[in-house]
């Protein structure tokens, strides 16, 4: 356990602040530095004409009792203060293919009994699928909050490392369920032939266990972490992003910020995407061997995103549960392809639910699977200055992704009050990622080593967090948290905690 206790914490997304988090609970003093004016990342809520809106977590899984994200937010002392609605039991997702409509309750034997009684024929496939789903998910101890023994590279089952579209043909012959299995893809930046199985079963499993939503936003879940971090004599530091880290002799000596501040510490944590770090660290900190690997890694796909608000008397209705619409069969591996006259080919929307909601939705969000290309040739543009161009193809795709909304929820555009558009690279400045990348780099099983990174560097004082380690998403990241967290206090040291202190709420309950 390292003796020294000053965390400067480059980055105050939900990596940054729940590993922040994890070490204020171990008396270590946690200073975040954030670039954006708003902490959280990904947890991050603006508002627009008195509107709130969410630009990331829209949809929770491992919030069920006793899984791992109840554990840990118990453990932090966070989880009452966490307004959150599970979605309905009897559809936690819709999906439309099409004409064709499912409607996939939650839970393990629920979901699975669903596509039994709708593919009677493929009921063996199901049930073997479904059970080897979950067993791989078992592979992976973290995810199940056991102590961890280097779960994603040391061996593993001979379906761990297999491609996620491989592993479901595996099982089922049909090809209208493979693509049904597959719908929650663009919930990790699924491709066909890289993504591996585990990733796929993490994702599945975690979402059918039971999912939810924020209620009036994720911004709740950074200013609860954020609390946790002060209250242990932490501080937080938003709208001045650090500009340049100082190396001396394989050791950050300190950080500077675009106001001229400096900070320095006994350790130093990244939650940036490691690309990004690379540009604030001298060339000599790491080799030209490592440089040049963080720098090849694919990235994972970006977004196109629609934030819409309803006129009051719309009377459209509330959906607690998201719905994921694709034109037609045939694309579910591809909705990351682009071509602007087939744009788009599938989405995902919700009405993220507010304080005292009734039967009627307030806003709506819709986000579309884009990759960066579609993008690129603005790249050297910022935000506040994009040219004419810009503007005109935004709008074209504004209203291209609105008449296929039409389709899936016929008279919704007399429905809006206003409407207004975030792109690739909107993604990319707002939250400072390579090419707008929504779940950092890309998880390929055909080179597992490369995408990979340890949680320690080269640099003796600085460690990694955050999505592009390990695992991403609302149960990812928290995650390899805990593995940052501790490589300073003991491996399995903050594990028997989080599991000890639910083990304590079980008791008074």
């Amino acid at each position: 356990m390292s003796e020294e206790r000053d965390i400067i914490m480059i980055g105050g997304g939900l990596g940054g602040l729940t590993t922040g988090a994890l070490l204020a609970k171990e008396g270590y003093r946690v200073t975040v530095l954030e670039k954006n004016p708003v902490i959280g990342g990904g947890l991050q809520c603006f508002r627009h004409r008195g509107v709130l809106f969410e630009t990331g977590m829209h949809v929770l899984g491992g919030f069920e009792p006793g899984h791992n994200l109840y554990r840990i937010c118990t453990y932090l002392g966070i989880l009452d203060k966490l307004d959150i609605r599970p979605t309905d039991a009897d559809c936690m997702d819709a999906v439309t293919f099409g004409t064709e409509t499912y409607r996939l309750p939650r839970g393990k034997e629920a979901f699975t009994d669903y596509l039994v009684r709708l593919f009677p024929e493929q009921a063996d496939g199901i049930r073997r699928y479904m059970d080897d789903l979950w067993a791989l998910s078992e592979e992976v101890d973290l995810f199940y909050l056991r102590p961890d023994e280097g779960s994603m590279l040391r061996p593993h089952s001979e379906d761990f490392l297999l491609p996620a579209d491989e592993f479901i043909a595996k099982y089922i012959t049909d090809a209208r369920l493979a693509e049904l299995l597959a719908y929650m893809n663009p919930m990790y930046g699924g491709v066909a032939g890289h993504t591996p199985a585990f990733v796929h079963a993490l994702i599945n499993v975690l979402y059918i266990n039971g999912s939810a939503m924020f209620v009036d936003g994720s911004q709740q879940m950074a200013d609860a972490l954020a609390d946790v971090i002060r209250a242990s004599d932490g501080s937080i530091y938003a709208g001045d992003p650090v500009t340049a880290i100082h190396v001396e002799d394989h050791q950050v000596k300190q950080v500077v910020t675009r106001s001229g501040k400096t900070y320095t510490g006994d350790w130093y944590i990244s939650d940036l995407h490691p690309c990004t770090l690379l540009e604030l660290l001298p060339e000599k900190a790491f080799l030209k061997s490592y440089r040049d690997r963080l720098r090849e890694i694919p990235n994972s796909y970006s977004a196109f995103s629609l934030y819409i608000k309803f006129k009051e008397e719309a009377r459209r209705p509330f959906v607690n549960h998201p719905c994921y619409w694709q034109e037609e069969h045939g694309h579910v591996w591809q909705l990351c392809d682009y071509d602007e006259a087939t744009f788009p080919r599938g989405f995902m929307y919700l009405t993220p639910p507010s304080h005292q909601q009734g039967p009627w939705a307030e806003r709506m969000t819709v986000n579309c699977p884009m990759p960066f290309s579609a993008v690129s040739q603005w790249a050297d543009s910022a935000t506040g200055h994009r040219p004419s161009d810009y503007v005109a193809w935004k709008e074209r795709s504004l209203q291209q992704v609105l008449d296929k909304l039409e389709r899936a929820c016929p008279g919704i555009r007399a429905d809006i009050d206003f409407c207004f558009a975030s792109t690739p690279l909107t993604i990319r400045d707002y939250y400072g990622t390579k090419e707008g990348a929504l779940y950092g780099y890309n998880r390929d099983c055909k080179n597992m080593a490369l995408s990979q990174l340890p949680v320690a560097t080269k640099v003796r004082n600085l460690l990694l967090t955050g999505q592009n380690i390990n695992l991403h998403g609302i149960c990812g990241v928290p995650l390899t948290a805990i593995e940052t967290a501790e490589a300073l206090v003991g491996r399995g040291v903050i594990v028997r905690k989080i599991n000890d202190a639910y083990n304590e709420r079980l008791k008074n309950l």
